[in-house]
């Protein structure tokens, strides 16, 4: 039995945003035997994110692997998305409209927020604004960005994730700011070149699948 692939468009507050929905590859005896949704959020729509970007699609992926239905989306202005950046405040909006179709098809499923970069950003605010989420994994969080408010007092389950060699979120920088967060949270260093994760995609996706799947024990 085949998975289930599905481009889509969800109505979002600037327009229709082009979306993927894919159901897990191993899981295929139907929704029941899915243990979770997921939304995966791209890096910024300025420097050429979209969601097909290859850390975003192993971020996908390794959900997938742990069972997982994956909604990924574009936000407005980007392909096939319409409207125009907004500089951030709509493109969280964007990713909330996204968020609320995955739970209209999925309604009975534990979410879990995800994404790589910008979107790392996105989905944590995301959750530590109140929008009921099961885990937040936040990959390649940008700390050159300052503006860490939201991140105080946020008790939402959050696992971030980080290259050793990330030059927009060095180990420097990143070990600290974790350790200073409330619980329950924690940090991953995968071994690689750079920000998008050269030389260790695949490391990335087993990474995620078992966070994913600890999540579901």
């Amino acid at each position: 039995m085949a998975r289930r692939i599905e481009s889509l468009f969800v109505n979002g507050p600037a327009g229709r945003l082009e979306a993927l929905l894919e159901e897990p590859e191993h899981r295929a005896s139907g929704p029941a035997s899915i243990i979770g949704a997921a939304l995966v959020c791209h890096p910024h729509p300025q420097h050429g994110g979209t969601m097909h970007n290859k850390v975003v699609y192993r971020i996908a992926r390794g959900l997938r692997r742990a069972g997982f239905v994956v909604l990924r989306f574009n936000y407005r202005g980007v392909n096939l998305s319409e409207g125009a950046y907004a500089g951030g405040e709509g493109e969280m909006e964007d990713a909330r409209a996204a968020l609320t179709e995955l739970r209209r098809r999925y309604p009975n499923l534990p979410v879990t927020l995800a994404g790589f970069s910008f979107g790392s950003r996105i989905v944590l605010r995301l959750a530590c604004g109140g929008e009921p989420t099961q885990q937040v994994i936040a990959v390649g969080f940008p700390t050159v960005y300052r503006d860490r408010s939201y991140l105080e007092g946020c008790t939402v389950p959050r696992v971030f994730v980080q290259s050793t060699h990330d030059e927009y979120g060095p180990v420097a920088e990143i070990e600290p700011l974790v350790a200073a967060l409330p619980e329950p949270r924690r940090l991953i260093l995968v071994e690689a070149r750079d920000h998008f994760f050269a030389g260790a995609l695949e490391n990335l996706e087993k990474e995620i699948a078992a966070v994913a799947e600890s999540t579901d024990s």
